[in-house]
């Protein structure tokens, strides 16, 4: 199961109390004080790792707490460190404050990691001829996890336009495949190779009027496409679903600048599927949107353009890596 948000209370460690003690010595009722500090809570690291690829195991395990400090012993010992929890999140995942919606942290990177709630520093011994103390409380967080893919190239386009089909082709992905719209209800990731130049694409889940005010699941699947280099804009030149290709190309460029004008200065690649049927090569001739470059054709279904488009695609990526 693809999930990409997720809601978390995490909770460091306490410090450890520091410890009031003193010598025995014979003779005296009262030796030198040598209480030693208490240990360091444990703290709430989260980790960008790369054998994540959901947030699917912060659905139903939503509370994670670091161990608190040992308290200190006499003899000016000092007490055992808490041990820090550790939580591993899929690159790309944006960490917020619950309660102010600010980003604490953008892990866009594998191996990035943040400590999000520090534990609690331990409580002063009387070793120094001052009061032993308690340790401090480690801080607390409410958080939300917003998952967006790290991709190289998305594909967009309708429902039913053949994008899952397309990634099957092009990559080793295997994506749920059907003749009805909505098949997919989740991006699908895979990895492309042309002979030593690999790159990972994303297939975003399709788009209608409205997408970017959520209609459809619209604004949660746009931002899927925030972080690609390279927008694969696949439209379906048949037109058996009723629309006309030239309309729905315009269309949903708009549905992405008005999600985010950044989505509109993102390169795209124009493909024209579903060449394989006869309406389709009478539909393309009049298919002439300004300034979109070359338009490659494709059957996704026979392969049929697979091999030009994807060499294409690779050097297109290439200037922009």
């Amino acid at each position: 199961m693809f999930v990409d948000e997720a809601k978390i209370s995490v909770k460091a460690g306490n410090g450890g109390g520091g410890c009031a003690s003193f010598e025995t010595t014979r003779g005296k009722k009262y030796g030198r004080p040598n209480g030693g500090i208490g240990g360091q809570g444990g703290n709430i690291v989260i980790l960008a790792d790369n054998n994540r690829q959901t947030l699917i195991e912060f659905r139903f395990n939503k509370h994670f707490k670091a161990t608190s400090g040992k308290h200190g012993g006499s003899n000016n010992k000092k007490g055992e460190d808490g041990k820090e929890c550790l939580l591993r999140v899929p690159p790309g995942t944006i960490i917020r404050d619950s309660d102010t919606g600010a980003i604490l942290r953008d892990l866009s990177k594998t191996g990035e990691q943040v400590i999000i709630a520090r534990g609690g520093a331990g409580g002063r011994g009387n070793s120094r001829k001052r009061e032993a103390t308690p340790g401090e409380a480690g801080e607390s967080r409410e958080l939300s996890l917003e998952l967006k893919l790290v991709a190289d190239v998305g594909i967009i386009g309708y429902p039913n336009a053949g994008k899952s089909t397309l990634l099957s082709k092009i990559t080793s992905a295997r994506p749920r495949i059907a003749g009805f719209p909505f098949t997919t209800k989740n991006p699908n990731l895979g990895v492309a190779q042309l002979g030593d130049f690999s790159f990972v694409i994303a297939d975003i889940p399709g788009l209608i009027e409205g997408a970017h005010s959520g209609r459809g699941l619209g604004d949660r699947f746009l931002r899927h496409i925030e972080r690609t280099r390279i927008l694969v804009h696949l439209i379906d030149m048949s037109g058996i679903e009723g629309r006309d290709p030239e309309v729905s190309f315009s269309k949903l460029n708009m549905e992405l600048g008005l999600y985010s004008k950044e989505l509109t200065l993102k390169k795209q690649v124009i493909v024209a599927n579903k060449m394989d049927m006869p309406q389709s090569k009478e539909t393309i001739k009049f298919f002439d949107p300004k300034g979109v470059g070359k338009v490659y054709r494709i059957s996704a279904m026979t392969g049929e353009g697979i091999s030009d488009f994807l060499k294409g695609l690779a050097a297109e990526l290439k200037k922009v890596i």
